[in-house]
């Protein structure tokens, strides 16, 4: 009874707040002209679908989502090498664990717009047979699965260090290699615990991906540029902007689903 109460008053709450935001919009001096700059409906109409002279926002937005799902796969597998890089004890490894320390720093301090400018204008600058001539797409995933790497390591790390020591102790006990204890015992828990935190990294990644369009490539953002330069209107900005929104709330609701999930089986954990 009162779990449906607070569900009510929230959803009560929630609107009235939306529609004092949509009437202090209404009312003000130019709203008749925000009206027609960004919510024209001939324009929204005309950018989704595309003319003569502009590209389709939603068919330029289906470049981000490629550019999307490619480097999230190799982030996925280049992370998790670097984290178990830096995870490998004794003096031995000792330059590789330093190496994938310099890489992490390097990428999470540098700006993705600067390493995609380095990447995008750069790499062709060097006149290298084979990496030189390359389409502008491949340089902004590259660019992406350098900066986006450094972070992801860092969670599968954080995910591996929060893997008890008693854990490779009992492996190693059964006759485990340290490689097989980590494949078999540690990775498993560690990708486990840190899902949630990786699919909000991706939600960043898919909103980053309009970052692209430096190099010049015509995707959902620079489709919409493309639109509003023409026809000096801003309603394209607004259907790129709602195709994101619908390409990343599923993955919020669905990261939320996961650590609600993950907290109630902790807590029947402690219940026993």
């Amino acid at each position: 009874m009162l779990g449906n109460r607070g569900v009510l008053v929230s959803t009560a709450s929630t609107i009235v707040v939306l529609g004092l935001i949509a009437l202090a919009i209404a009312m003000s001096p130019g709203a008749d002209i925000v009206r027609e700059r960004f919510f024209s409906w001939e324009h929204l109409k005309q950018s989704f679908l595309g003319t003569e002279t502009s590209p389709s926002v939603v068919s330029a937005f289906l470049l981000n989502i490629r550019i999307f799902m490619t480097a999230e796969v190799i982030i996925l597998v280049l992370a998790l090498v670097i984290a178990v890089v830096r995870s490998i004890p004794g003096p031995v490894f000792f330059p590789l664990r330093a190496m994938a320390v310099a890489y992490t720093d390097l990428f999470r301090g540098i700006p993705l717009i600067l390493v995609l400018y380095m990447i995008g204008f750069g790499v062709p600058g060097l006149g290298l047979k084979y990496f030189s001539s390359v389409a502008d797409v491949t340089y902004g995933i590259v660019a992406l699965v350098l900066v986006y790497s450094a972070y992801v390591a860092e969670v599968y790390r954080a995910g591996i260090d929060s893997v008890h020591e008693s854990q490779v102790a009992a492996a190693r006990s059964l006759g485990l290699s340290r490689w097989k204890s980590m494949r078999f015992v540690v990775l498993p828990q560690a990708i486990r615990r840190v899902i949630p935190p990786l699919l909000n990294d991706f939600i960043g990644l898919q909103k980053d991906t309009a970052l692209v369009s430096v190099l010049g490539s015509i995707e959902a953002a620079r489709a919409a540029q493309i639109y509003g330069a023409e026809n000096f209107n801003y309603a394209s900005y607004v259907v790129a902007a709602a195709l994101f929104v619908l390409m990343t709330i599923p993955l919020a609701r669905f990261t939320d689903h996961l650590i609600a999930r993950d907290r109630r089986r902790r807590e029947a954990g402690f219940a026993r």
